[in-house]
């Protein structure tokens, strides 16, 4: 390793001093501004697990559904999945190190994971259409350049493409071509296959309209547009021509504030879906003819796909093992229609799709959605394996029609990360197979009424979790508490956690009415200010 020369270049991508950044579940997110040396260090660490792995790795800049002065970082392994703990530590120390210890940060991770620097290395980068991405992505590729690693810049993409094109190019083109228009191929190919005889046996088209928060998503769904076929009309709003990115607009937006995005205008029973700003969420909405607005969020997604797969799956005579894998944040009636109405297993992860993702690769077939809309669906290896077999060989006619069915469903999948693009496209596959409106997707189970809150604190780590962040350790009393306030109100359920990334407690409560569960929820957040060292006014009433 030359470190003077990576003495050289660091010192022209100088640490702001004092400055300490967490990787969490998404990588590193901070204002734009204090990412330069973060940016070159990971280009550093990228080229380490890349000669590690023998593999290429990805570097993706983007702040997701952070606002558009922010930025952010993101390293994806050799499969496409998220950066394995053990380097998201490694990753930790690299930025935080002052500029005199970088040599013996790098040194002291090469040791630790046995890293032969004579081994090549190749690295995968993408941007987002934040006005600081693309000096940031230089950054990157000085970082892998002056470690000699090779790389290529895919430019603009999706957070999803770059994790698509990482596994193409370690599968050698199993997965797909690493190219944008191989995932744009891959996925209308499947997407027409799924629906090519129920669309020949019905009238018009499939309208939807499209929030893409005025970010990427918008670009390169414009691009895929040649590639729908006819039938499918995809209108775009907040394509990044007018407004700022993630402002008043994007999948976040529209779940928290329950409400449409600015810039969109909506028909009674009219679909439409929001993305967020790196397009790897999604979530749809729409209004009735009363004007109430209805959200179908992640677990009415996870709800949508898993009954369609587990018909599949009964028809093509399958016994694969299937599970649905939700967060603590899952609406209670979801779990309870998944668990009571389709009879299929429900398990519980941490917050975080990396936790997700690790508990549905249990399963032959795991489906799981955050309720904020990121998600996808893991195939197991043997599961695809015997799904492709019986679309080929299954001599029952029934039987490989329903398994050529799942073969599709698997290729129209982005099983690397949530996918935006790919999980829309599936969602509108499923409607029309199923023959569904929007509004009777929606009726499968009515959401119980549900508040979140947080509450500022002056030490997060004071609350300790248990049973997949359901309970709360520490501090004493305050899990006896929250039992005693959800006693109170009726189908009731309430939990606290920390931030990942700040000093506040994340509240969530969820009862028969939503004045109960704005109550409920209003209690246990004064129970976490009186209990867990609350900074500042004590919480107000929530007023709906």
């Amino acid at each position: 390793m030359d470190f003077e020369a990576v003495t050289k270049y660091s010192k022209l991508h100088a640490k702001p001093p004092g400055l300490s950044l967490q990787y969490g579940t998404a990588g590193f997110r901070t204002k734009a501004e204090n990412l330069d040396h973060t940016m070159f260090r990971m280009g550093l660490l990228a080229v380490l697990r890349s000669k590690q792995t023998k593999s290429t790795i990805g570097v993706m800049v983007t702040a997701s559904h952070n606002p558009e002065e922010d930025n952010g970082v993101k390293l994806i392994d050799p499969l496409g999945e998220m950066l394995a703990a053990a380097w998201e530590e490694h990753a930790t120390r690299l930025a935080n190190a002052e500029e005199e210890e970088l040599q013996r940060v790098l040194t002291d991770i090469c040791r630790k994971e046995a890293v032969d620097l004579l081994g090549n290395a190749f690295v995968v980068i993408g941007r987002d259409t934040r006005p600081s991405s693309k000096k940031l992505s230089q950054s990157v590729t000085d970082g892998v350049s002056v470690l000699g690693g090779q790389y290529h810049d895919y430019g603009l993409v999706t957070t999803p493409q770059l994790h698509y094109m990482v596994c193409c190019r370690n599968t050698h083109g199993n997965y797909g071509i690493a190219t944008v228009e191989g995932y744009y191929e891959k996925l209308s190919n499947a997407f027409v296959e799924l629906t090519k005889q129920a669309m020949s046996q019905r009238d018009g088209h499939i309208s939807l309209k499209v929030d893409c928060a005025n970010g990427i998503g918008a670009l390169k769904l414009k691009e895929m547009g040649r590639y729908f076929p006819a039938c499918l009309m995809v209108h775009i709003d907040n394509d990044g021509t007018k407004g700022k990115l993630n402002h008043l607009c994007g999948a976040d937006f529209v779940k928290v504030h329950q409400k449409p995005p600015v810039g969109l205008e909506m028909k009674p029973g009219e679909r439409c879906c929001s993305f967020d700003g790196d397009a790897d969420r999604i979530v749809y909405y729409y209004t009735d003819v009363a004007g109430h607005f209805h959200l179908l969020d992640g677990d009415k997604i996870a709800t949508l796909i898993s009954t369609f797969l587990k018909e599949l799956l009964v028809k093509a005579g399958q016994t694969l093992t299937f599970a649905v894998v939700q967060t603590a944040y899952a609406n209670g009636s979801s779990t309870c229609y998944l668990e009571e109405t389709m009879k299929v297993p429900v398990h519980c992860a941490k917050t975080g799709v990396k936790h997700l993702h690790h508990k549905a690769q249990e399963f032959d077939i795991g489906v799981y959605f955050e309720a904020n809309g990121h998600g996808t669906v893991l195939f197991s290896k043997a599961a695809e394996q015997k799904i492709r077999y019986q679309a080929k060989e299954e001599k029952d006619n029934r039987k490989r029609e329903a398994a050529k069915m799942l073969e599709n469903t698997i290729d129209l999948i982005n099983q690397t990360v949530g996918d935006a693009i790919s999980d829309m496209l599936l969602i509108e596959a499923i409607l029309v197979l199923k023959n569904l409106t929007v509004a009777q997707w929606d009726s499968m189970y009515t959401d119980l009424p549900n508040r979140q809150l947080k509450v500022k604190v002056a030490d997060r780590r004071v609350i300790d979790t248990t049973d997949a962040e359901r309970r709360a350790v520490t501090p004493p009393g305050l899990q006896e508490k929250i039992d005693d306030l959800v006693n109170k109100f009726q189908l009731a359920r309430a939990f606290v956690r920390p931030s990942g990334t700040e000093d506040v407690v994340r509240v969530y409560a969820e009862a028969d009415t939503q004045e109960n569960a704005d109550n409920l929820a209003h209690e246990v957040s004064l129970a976490v200010y009186h209990l867990a060292g609350g900074v500042g006014e004590p919480p107000k009433a929530v007023t709906s």
